[in-house]
């Protein structure tokens, strides 16, 4: 969405969930607190790991799953006790759930007819959907005869034709090919442009959420652990899990050794140094995991500059086309990638090679200790 578009709704909220909670057995919550605000007009993506409450709150939302406590305000009204037919929502699943004995028109007109329009606004309406999706020669054919791209089409045109104020989308290119799903994507994103709707669409692809979204919410363990635009997302995590979940991560753990101020020193476990940002971490001495981006990593020459600087042995060349993540041993861990545009690769790196490496103060945050095993 355009700057413009998406600062003229800031103000304007369309969605509230405000102390939501779910629970299926009455003990365990899979969504835990949720405060959330959306934003009129915005595209708000939902990501997480399988089990993590975003499908579940996106479920609660369309009116298919009832909160256990908490409220959904909609427009500023209290939705709990709608009915999904009445809440004006526009629903695009995964498995499209077309008619099958319906044509491409009769599944588009059909909310249409729900909603009591007459003949002539429903052909209307559907022809000009029908064009939207590029798909005005498929009219009289069945979801059978189409291809699960122009199926994934219908769906969402299906999604759009009644103009609700709200589309919810969960998981809808997962069962696409990878071409297809990123062209499926930037279609999404410019429709979504063009017509201004509120999207909330549920991932747990980050590439997806990054590429599509206003806003993403990450989902762990049932409440939302940072909420921001793509770009802050991915070089501003508030935490470790954010940090792994989206795109390649660094990790380096160690003990915070001083902090001064939004500055501090990491002691990694080999007795090396690290000046980091302090972004979440504890007391003197507390355990502290390092994040830093393969990308942001400079080798030989380029790491004069930086702050922190080691040195490194090649271990492995993982080519992908236009560039190389370069897999290394650092300050004793040898899962340490460097990721290097082909243009700038050494080309006389070899296996074995050791050599200097380093990265900015700007480019490693200092987090919250890293409890799984890995």
């Amino acid at each position: 969405m355009s700057e413009v578009g998406a600062s003229a709704g800031a103000d304007e909220i369309l969605v509230s969930f405000r102390g939501v909670q779910k629970s299926y057995d009455g003990e365990n919550l899979i969504v835990k607190d949720l405060n959330l605000d959306i934003r009129k007009g915005e595209f708000l993506t939902l990501l997480g790991p399988s089990g993590s409450g975003k499908t579940t709150s996106l479920m609660m939302l369309a009116g298919f799953e009832t909160p256990t406590a908490g409220e959904i305000l909609l427009a500023g009204r209290s939705i709990n006790n709608v009915p999904p037919h009445k809440r004006d929502i526009g629903m695009v699943f995964q498995n499209y759930a077309l008619f099958p004995h319906m044509t491409v028109a009769e599944n588009l007109g059909f909310p249409l007819s729900v909603r009591g329009l007459n003949r002539t606004d429903i052909s209307e309406r559907v022809k000009r959907v029908l064009s939207m999706v590029q798909l005005d020669a498929f009219a009289q054919r069945y979801p059978a005869q189409l291809s699960g791209g122009q199926q994934q089409r219908v769906a969402l045109a299906r999604a759009l034709v009644f103009e609700p104020q709200l589309v919810l989308m969960d998981e809808p290119l997962g069962a696409l090919d990878k071409q297809l799903r990123e062209h499926m994507q930037m279609e999404i994103k410019h429709l979504h442009q063009r017509l201004g709707v509120t999207v909330v669409y549920v991932t747990h692809d980050q590439g997806e959420a990054l590429t599509m979204s206003d806003r993403v919410a990450v989902f762990h363990q049932g409440e939302i652990q940072q909420i921001a635009p793509p770009r802050m997302l991915y070089e501003e995590p508030k935490n470790t899990f954010v940090a792994n979940f989206i795109g390649e991560n660094n990790r380096l753990n160690g003990r915070l050794h001083s902090q001064d101020g939004d500055r501090c020193v990491v002691e990694l476990s080999r007795g090396e140094k690290v000046q980091a940002l302090a972004v979440n971490v504890g007391r003197t001495g507390d355990p502290v995991t390092l994040s830093i981006r393969p990308e942001r990593i400079s080798l030989n020459g380029f790491s004069e500059a930086c702050a922190n600087r080691f040195s490194g042995r090649v271990e492995e060349f993982i080519y992908l086309g236009d560039h190389v993540r370069v897999r290394m041993e650092v300050c004793g861990k040898n899962d340490f990638f460097v990721k290097q545009p082909i243009a700038e690769l050494d080309p006389t790196l070899a296996v074995g090679d050791v050599v200097p490496l380093g990265w900015q103060v700007e480019h490693v945050r200092a987090l919250d200790p890293l409890l799984e095993a890995n």
